[in-house]
């Protein structure tokens, strides 16, 4: 019997082909589920609704001011925050289910293993082999305000991470992928033209592209995944040139 509550909290826009899956993989263990819509146009909300009666529809004022949203709803003692293209492999799903259960939580915060899983694979090394803070304790938590690539920040203590995968099904199509590269790019050098960060011109930001590239591909192993590693790589060495490219921009007043 579980001695710990769950929220799981919820942004989405037109993730109909995706939410569902997401839900499915948390409804056992969560003891409320919290959705922030900003507009969709499909069934999103029809198909949260089939999960939780708590389906806000809200505008869109970035992602860290969203999620701190959704987290002012939760009334749980621990929050899990996921994604609609994300979900709870059965490992890790009865791992949270366990930790809940336990009378006393060693941590305030864990990390989850991503389990990045893309063009028919899931990736286990380059960027994608990481953990990503996704569970913590409600009470003393908040989100950064930034655009995009937010940080919860967890109550004082140590950190822990769970065992099993947060499958990560990150693009729909590559289509799909060069648009959401071309928009966290974007997102990105807004936020670092608002913190007042300096690009030091079109030269470093071709020589940060390239460090990326070789940092995911080479140092972290990215190779070992194949045709699906290498192409990860040159996209994120992609995202952190045109990022590079629009903060030069934005500082010339172009």
């Amino acid at each position: 019997m579980s001695k710990h509550t769950l929220s799981v909290i919820l942004i989405t826009k037109n993730e109909a082909d995706r939410v569902e899956r997401c839900l499915q993989s948390v409804a056992k263990v969560a003891d409320e589920i919290i959705v922030l819509d900003s507009g969709s146009t499909d069934s999103t909300v029809e198909i949260c609704h089939r999960y939780t009666y708590n389906v806000t529809s809200t505008d869109w004022p970035g992602f860290g001011k969203q999620k701190q949203r959704a987290l002012a709803q939760a009334s749980c003692d621990w929050v899990l925050s996921i994604d609609a293209d994300e979900a709870l492999d059965d490992t890790m799903a009865q791992a949270l289910s366990n930790l809940l259960a336990q009378p006393t939580i060693k941590h305030t915060a864990y990390r989850l293993p991503w389990g990045v899983t893309l063009y028919g694979k899931t990736l286990k090394y380059g960027r994608s082999a990481r953990s990503v803070l996704r569970l913590f304790k409600r009470e003393g938590a908040a989100y950064t305000p930034d655009e995009v690539h937010e940080t919860v920040i967890p109550a004082a203590g140590s950190t822990g991470t769970l065992k099993g995968f947060l499958l990560h099904y990150t693009h729909r199509d590559y289509g799909h992928g060069l648009d959401k590269a071309a928009q966290y790019a974007w997102l990105g050098a807004q936020k670092y033209h608002r913190k007042g960060k300096k690009s030091h011109g079109l030269l470093l930001a071709l020589l940060r592209a390239s460090w990326t590239f070789f940092h995911i591909y080479f140092l972290r192993r990215g190779f070992l995944d194949g045709s699906v590693g290498f192409i990860m790589a040159m996209t994120y060495a992609q995202v952190n040139f045109n990022k590079y490219v629009g903060l030069w921009l934005l500082e010339k007043g172009r």
